[in-house]
């Protein structure tokens, strides 16, 4: 028998900057967005985990959204992902019988159960991760994190300002029948604010992600979705008048009669988060 090859993990290691709650808005989206998936037990999800991947020089933001996470589903298993090992041995006091912190890339250390059923992840985060690297990098990455994902999982990727008050996302859902031309099918991009530095586009195109943010240049539709954005808050400025958040919402409005397929939910609006869907797919029912 040949002997196993050491697991070796793939990617770089980040910054690990954080601060306390940098994601909690990131934590509350997916909570509004996808609460099924995250409260899901049947078959392969009774033990399928939330994988934070790259949590940093501390766990905390892992241990956040475990918190968060378990008012929909008190026994989800979480699992913090580090490339450093030394953040893995540092969050190891962390652990319990439902939170694992484990060394680890983008090839994700999931392995076996007991009784050998594999380890397989219900939705993955890896945020402020991928900017560190070149564009042609992320396909890959996205295609290996794809492995380790059940039919029907998600995966929200981007970047945020360093205290977690605008950020934007991409969604991606793992089909749940085999797609031999993608491992995982873009569902939404997802931008988001609080409102505390009031509204600007500029601060939305300061954190996308890696996919886009070289992109933003005439040609290209991420380019053409800002310009129209730009032209929808020109249309509203009157709406400036009642705060950030109203020409916000009048923005999108305005934006979703240019053609956009926007979720206009006031749930959504209302919280600062504009969901631009990528795909075709009927809307679930949270919607």
């Amino acid at each position: 028998m040949k002997p196993r090859r050491a697991y070796k993990p793939q990617g770089q290691p980040t910054r690990g900057k954080t601060a306390c709650n940098r994601l909690r808005r990131v934590d509350l989206f997916l909570m509004a967005y996808a609460p099924d998936l995250l409260r899901r037990r049947s078959g392969a999800f009774e033990r399928a985990y939330f994988v934070d991947v790259g949590y940093g020089a501390t766990p905390m933001t892992t241990l956040e959204s475990a918190e968060r996470f378990r008012t929909l589903n008190p026994s989800l298993p979480v699992l913090g992902v580090e490339i450093d090992p030394e953040r893995v041995a540092a969050a190891r006091p962390h652990e319990d019988a439902q939170t694992a912190f484990r060394l680890g890339g983008f090839n994700l250390p999931l392995s076996a159960w007991p009784d050998g059923i594999p380890e397989r992840a219900r939705l993955i985060r890896a945020f402020n991760v991928l900017r560190q690297y070149d564009e042609s990098a992320v396909n890959a990455a996205y295609a290996t994190l794809a492995e380790f994902a059940l039919p029907g999982g998600i995966m929200i990727e981007g970047t945020s300002d360093p205290f977690g008050r605008v950020w934007v996302a991409n969604i991606m859902r793992k089909p749940v029948k085999p797609d031999a031309d993608a491992s995982w099918t873009p569902e939404a991009l997802v931008f988001s604010t609080n409102f505390r530095a009031g509204f600007d586009l500029t601060q939305f195109q300061a954190v996308l992600p890696k996919n886009y943010i070289h992109r933003v240049v005439p040609g290209e539709p991420i380019h053409a979705f800002f310009q129209d954005w730009k032209q929808a808050m020109f249309m509203t400025v009157p709406f400036r008048v009642w705060g950030a958040r109203q020409w916000f919402i009048a923005s999108a409005h305005a934006l979703a009669q240019r053609g956009y397929r926007l979720r206009l939910w006031g749930k959504w609006l209302q919280r600062g988060w504009l969901i631009w869907e990528q795909s075709a797919q009927p809307r679930s029912k949270e919607a």
